[in-house]
């Protein structure tokens, strides 16, 4: 048993030696969902606080990034979040894409699926309200049918 205690505490350590990347992609500030859609200062916040970490190049990374392996755990939700839908680089999107990436916004709000629940353990900030969730779904909702209206000409 104390050998395998000994085998355990040495993986360890040197899986310390293999950081994660914390660098963020540069920011290009009109092409922010939260500009170009002229957000409200509110639910601005609220994106903020509860999709930026993963869903955006603004990616704020906690005292437990540096600890292998939950750093690499975090790494890979950043980088599915990022490619699954990016907030930072939404105006890149084609007018498509940004409907259905809207449109999933509200699934994944009305779903529970977003935050992810292994976020909210370390983010109790991110959790919404019943009311909160409302205003994001309405939200983005309004903002889908306001691109949808930018494809009729």
């Amino acid at each position: 048993m104390k050998k395998v205690l000994v085998i355990i505490l040495v993986a360890f350590i040197i899986i310390q030696f293999f950081p994660i990347d914390k660098t963020n992609p540069p920011l290009t500030p009109g092409m922010d969902f939260l500009k170009i859609k002229k957000t409200p200062p509110e639910t601005a916040k609220l994106i903020r606080s509860s999709c930026y970490d993963c869903h955006s190049n603004e990616s704020v990374y906690p005292w437990y990034s540096s600890i292998a392996p939950s750093s690499w755990f975090l790494k890979n939700n950043i980088d599915n979040g990022r490619k699954h839908l990016n907030f930072s680089t939404f105006a890149t999107y084609d007018i498509n894409r940004q409907i259905k990436k809207l449109d999933e916004c509200v699934e994944m709000i009305e779903k529970d699926e977003m935050p992810l629940k292994s976020y909210l353990l370390m983010h109790q900030e991110a959790k919404l309200s019943p009311q909160q969730k409302k205003e994001l779904i309405s939200y983005f909702k309004a903002m889908k049918e306001e691109t949808q209206r930018k494809t009729v000409f």
